[in-house]
């Protein structure tokens, strides 16, 4: 039976450096271009790119599907966790007046999240759904998806029967690449972390 690799990248840094970012839609820094661009190096063996519509993602996928000669998606569902009145601000300004705000978010992201934004178990379900549908359109080749870190993280926690709640105990750095593979089709699918942070052989 063939088995479906699939690596997840994260993108690089986007112009304004590190923020509660969700939905706003910034570009990659000239930083961020080069972290992803070391990220993928020579590596040529995907056959498809799927992509977050972001900037962040998008733009460096269709860099990248050009450079290879493969085919992009884009797909709204790999878009970040939004984070409401969170969005656009940086870790130091919600700190601000409120120090232990951002540790209490961390350790239960269930019960301490911003006003507006997307809740938890619906950011689940919607990128349980989007795997299912990588995994069942893609059955048998090797795929690169462009996503963020909310996003990246989930599909972990659910690969490895995680809590919600364990979500942020999951470090995910600017360009960082993992790696699973996935057996078997359809609700008899078995997906395996093979890496996490690590490196592209040649």
């Amino acid at each position: 039976m063939k088995s479906t690799i699939i690596d997840l990248i994260r993108h690089g840094e986007p112009v304004g450096g590190r923020r509660y970012r969700g939905r706003t839609d910034d570009p990659l820094s000239e930083k961020g271009w080069n972290q992803m661009r070391a990220a993928v190096g020579d590596y040529r063996g995907w056959q498809q790119i799927v992509s977050s519509p972001l900037l962040r993602c998008s733009e460096f996928a269709h860099e990248l599907g050009r450079k290879l000669d493969i085919p992009v998606s884009i797909d709204e569902h790999l878009a970040e966790l939004g984070y409401g009145e969170w969005e656009g601000k940086t870790p130091a300004e919600l700190t601000a007046h409120d120090p232990d705000l951002l540790l209490r978010y961390r350790r239960d992201p269930l019960n301490n999240r911003p006003h507006g934004a997307e809740d938890i178990e619906g950011f689940a379900v919607r990128v349980s759904a989007v795997w299912g549908q990588i995994c069942e359109q893609q059955h048998g080749r090797h795929v690169l998806v462009v996503a963020h870190a909310g996003v990246i993280r989930m599909i972990m926690a659910q690969t490895l029967a995680m809590p919600l709640s364990h979500l942020f105990r999951i470090q995910v750095g600017n360009a960082a690449i993992s790696r699973y593979t996935v057996e078997g089709e359809g609700a008899d699918a078995f997906a395996s972390l093979i890496f996490h942070d690590g490196r592209l052989a040649p």
